[in-house]
């Protein structure tokens, strides 16, 4: 599951004259430099670290995100600074009302002082926001629930109406994401929202086998998840290299194969109970039959004869198979579905069903002797057996089979549902045969892809051939972040705000695409997910300070905004992580799609565009080139004393030979010249050596700054006439 313009300027060289070798090159640039530049004194990490201008065009100054389904502005605001007072209009539940407090908490949080009005509202003030509900979820939420909600802002008064409880909470979200403080005030404008979800199944997956996670930080993950309205936290709670469960009738399972790394059976509760406060449901993961050395390890009898002395420290292939001929085998997992089933009350149970190869039963002679007697020939019939055996033990105890694209075959019942982790097509062949399913293959947090790459996979693309019918039986997706590379300190920001972007496609519209509106609002929503407890940005910056010993590791901090982890598999083939990896280089420091990814290409553009006239976008490529120049050699010199930082040296000379490049074609634009070719060649190689792996890490704006070189090269200028 783990796969990855410019016209040239007119030839104007009497301002320069015609340099020979490299070296006059450099020489003639530094006083060009002193020239062009000494006009800008501002300090470098201070532009470096701060963003540019908002993204221009945008079709809303709102910051909601994920998109309502429609929406539609009115006049005036809605002021909440004084005699605040929120409540019901009719019947409301335990859930409700806590939700309502914790609303009420961050919107205190935001503007202040709404506690207290709060508290001190009589029972006839009259409610500023209304909530009413037709009536309540169901005790075990559904898939079917109805999430809907209208909320309606005028400048008396907020009306926010839903079916039930869950509708309300979402809407108190999206209540929560319109409010503004313009001049020491706190308003909400005047707007008409009708909300519901695209999809039914908003799913986020985190692994906890490779490394385990704390309590602590799947509750702040579920505070995440609502922000972005995601609706279910897939639990993967076994794999090869840990059970992670409690479990009373197997202890082995807690003792031998856990690494005293596990959640009690109270803790698995509170979890959900925290989760279902939320409106979030909770999807338990129990591997089977592959992916199953934690189980073998500690009930050998359980495993197909493989020789398992310790629980693998590696990810990949897994090591160790369920035996599929033995009752021994469907005893446990009825005992073990009924165990869990108690404390996971969703009516869906992952049982994996992966990357299954079969060696082991092949391999074994009881099990080769069953194979034959059957009639399979290939492993994936025995595993088919295998899950028909497991199916009705599920239906037993009130749960429905979800798994992964391979346990997909005509033999089982339509009412199964498949996960995909192979792609669009593989979910599109389960629904052409009558399959549920849910889509996760373009959303692998690992794969380092950007928040772009992620909102514009669709679940259901706009040129699908699937019938309508066909894609009621896609119910949505599925993020997933997988545990190989990360723990406790570094999951936020490899989770957030990436997610978010996944979240919107899969609550918004299929036409919502506008990807500059999309990191506009996604940069605003991040501090949303600081305000409820999430370390995405704080937590980066904490181990910053560590890699560098320092309170204030400026030019770290600069060179950690325009790079970004390489993905796993590229990771995985340099570093070879296991559950004992110390994750605390550099790698781990940075975050996918920083934003001056984007920031860099649209100051690019835009001067590219309008030329040096453009002068704002001019002076921020300048004071962002300049302050790459400067923290080079601080870099350069940090990496060689630190043996954490050691291989980031080659990274840091080339960070500062492209600010070199950038600083150079800047000035041939403002000189209106076109450099000889020597020079856009031996720029051309600084970019192709920087395109090279190193560090694990990988700078974030190399085709922008290559656009800029060959631009002022000449090779497709529209600004030289």
């Amino acid at each position: 599951m783990h796969l990855n313009r410019r016209e040239s300027y007119a030839n104007n060289k009497s301002c320069l004259g015609v340099f020979v070798t490299t070296r006059v090159w450099s020489a003639r640039f530094a006083v060009l430099r002193v020239f062009a530049f000494n006009i800008l004194s501002s300090s470098f990490v201070a532009f470096a670290l701060t963003a540019s201008a908002p993204v221009q065009g945008t079709p809303s100054p709102l910051r909601l995100m994920p998109l309502p389904s429609a929406i539609q502005p009115g006049r005036g605001f809605l002021a909440l600074s004084a005699h605040f007072h929120a409540g019901f209009t009719g019947p409301h539940n335990a859930r409700l009302d806590a939700a309502l407090g914790r609303f009420l908490w961050r919107l205190d949080r935001q503007c202040g002082n709404i506690r207290r009005m709060q508290l001190t509202a009589g029972p006839s003030d009259p409610l500023l926001l209304s909530v009413q509900i037709a009536g309540s979820a169901a005790p075990v939420q559904s898939l079917d629930e109805d999430e809907s909600y209208k909320l309606t802002v005028t400048p008396s008064q907020a009306t926010l109406t839903a079916p039930n409880e869950l509708g309300a909470m979402h809407g108190l979200e999206t209540f929560l994401q319109l409010v503004t403080m313009d001049n020491g005030a706190c308003s909400v404008p005047a707007v008409s929202i009708d909300d519901a979800p695209r999809f039914q199944w908003r799913g986020l997956l985190i692994d906890v086998c490779r490394h385990f996670q704390p309590v602590d930080v799947i509750e702040r993950t579920l505070d995440g998840m609502a922000i972005g309205k995601l609706n279910v936290f897939h639990w993967h709670l076994s794999d090869d290299q840990g059970f992670r469960a409690e479990s009373k009738k197997y202890p082995r399972l807690t003792a031998n194969a856990s690494s005293s790394l596990f959640y009690t059976q109270d803790q698995l509760r509170e979890v959900v109970a925290y989760a279902r406060a939320r409106g979030i449901r909770v999807i338990p993961e129990f591997d089977m039959p592959g992916h199953s050395s934690s189980t073998a390890f500690a009930y050998p009898e359980l495993g197909s004869g493989e020789d398992i002395k310790e629980l693998p420290l590696y990810g990949g292939a897994p090591q160790a198979e369920l035996d599929p001929s033995s009752e021994k085998t469907y005893k446990y997992i009825d005992s073990l579905v009924g165990e869990m089933g108690e404390i996971f009350p969703d009516a869906y149970f992952h049982i994996g069903g992966d990357e299954t190869e079969g060696k082991a039963w092949l391999g074994n002679p009881k099990i080769k002797e069953f194979m034959d007697k059957k009639g399979f020939k290939t492993p994936a019939e025995l595993q088919s057996y295998f899950n028909q055996r497991l199916l009705p033990i599920l239906t037993k105890h009130g749960k429905k089979m979800v798994g992964w694209d391979e346990i997909l075959n005509p033999s089982l019942p339509k009412d199964i549902m498949v996960q995909s982790w192979r792609g669009v097509e593989s979910l599109s062949q389960g629904a052409t045969q009558g399959y549920t399913g849910i889509l996760s293959a373009p959303y692998y947090l690992d794969g380092q892809k950007t928040s772009e790459q992620m909102f514009l996979d669709d679940v259901i693309p706009a040129n699908t051939t699937l019938t309508a019918d066909q894609q009621k039986l896609i119910f949505g997706g599925e993020i997933c972040m997988w545990a190989e590379q990360i723990n406790a300190e570094t999951i936020d920001s490899r989770i957030w705000p990436r997610s978010l972007a996944v979240a919107e496609r899969f609550w918004s519209p299929q036409s919502d695409r506008d990807v500059a509106d999309m990191y506009r609002r996604l940069r605003l929503a991040s501090l949303e997910l600081e305000d409820v407890g999430l370390t995405h940005r704080s937590g980066p910056q904490k181990l910053r300070r560590n890699l560098a010993g320092s309170m204030h590791p400026d030019a770290l901090d600069v060179f950690a905004s325009v790079i970004e982890p390489v993905s796993f598999g590229d990771r995985e083939d340099n570093q070879h992580t296991d559950s004992y990896t110390t994750l605390d280089r550099l790698v781990d420091a940075v975050v996918a799609d920083p934003p001056a990814r984007q920031e860099i290409v649209r100051d690019t553009d835009e001067f590219l565009e309008h030329g040096p006239g453009s002068e704002a976008a001019e002076i921020h490529l300048r004071r962002r080139f300049e302050a790459w120049q400067q923290a080079a050699p601080l870099l350069e010199a940090s990496a060689s004393r630190s043996g954490r930082l050691s291989d980031a040296v080659s990274r840091a000379r080339q960070l500062g030979a492209l600010a070199e490049s950038g600083l150079e074609a800047l000035a041939f634009f403002d000189m209106h010249t076109v450099p000889p070719a020597e020079w856009a060649n031996g720029r051309q190689a600084v970019i192709a050596d920087a395109q090279k792996p190193s560090a694990l890490v990988r700078f974030v704006f190399l085709p922008a700054l290559q656009k800029l070189v060959e631009a002022a090269a000449g090779q497709s200028d529209a600004h030289a006439q």
